[in-house]
């Protein structure tokens, strides 16, 4: 896949916190109390507030795999994910974070889960109508339905976070530019 040129004109316009429905408003309250910041995607999304509202599940269902197998492996699947969908926004955050733990996301050092982790990302992203049940039954096995259904789920916001930054070239944030690859 080709990379995102950052020098293409997004599709659509980033939203101001005036004029984002109100519903929007109070989301944009909340991430910048939880995080500083109101991300270029954020932004875009932030014209909608149904469509802003359901993005966010991310942080819930990355909570709850979090909760069960652990922030590297949660970030790792992600940045996976992002990676192989060419997603300049969502590699670069992910890189952002690997690199600020003191890894080289370009030579990561996995364990044997992580690793099944990382294909089962790379192979959803790729094409999610053939996906090897081998690399789903481990986690299943080891940690039940109920965490492979939050994982799946949250495959399946990821590649929407992707596919929205990609379709409408929502602009790399200042922020992420020096982790960019």
């Amino acid at each position: 896949m080709g990379s995102i040129d950052n020098q293409v004109k997004p599709l659509v316009s980033q939203s101001t916190y005036e004029a984002a429905p109100e519903g929007a408003q109070t989301i944009w309250d909340q991430q910048l109390a939880d995080y500083g910041r109101m991300t270029n995607m954020k932004r875009t999304l932030g014209h909608s507030t149904p469509a802003l509202r359901s993005y966010m599940e991310w942080y819930p269902l990355k909570n709850e795999i979090a909760a069960v197998i652990g922030e590297r492996p949660a970030i790792l699947f992600a940045h996976a994910i992002s990676t192989e969908t060419d997603c300049l926004i969502c590699s670069t955050f992910f890189r952002k974070i690997l690199i600020q733990w003191g890894e080289n996301p370009d030579s990561l050092v996995l364990n044997d889960e992580e690793q099944t982790l990382v294909n089962l990302g790379r192979a959803i992203a790729d094409n999610f109508s053939k996906v090897p049940p081998a690399l789903v039954l481990p986690f299943k096995e080891k940690y039940g339905e109920v965490f492979v259904v939050n994982l799946i789920a949250f495959a399946g916001i990821m590649i929407a976070t992707n596919l929205f930054n990609n379709v409408l070239q929502v602009e790399l944030d200042d922020y992420l530019g020096e982790f960019r690859k």
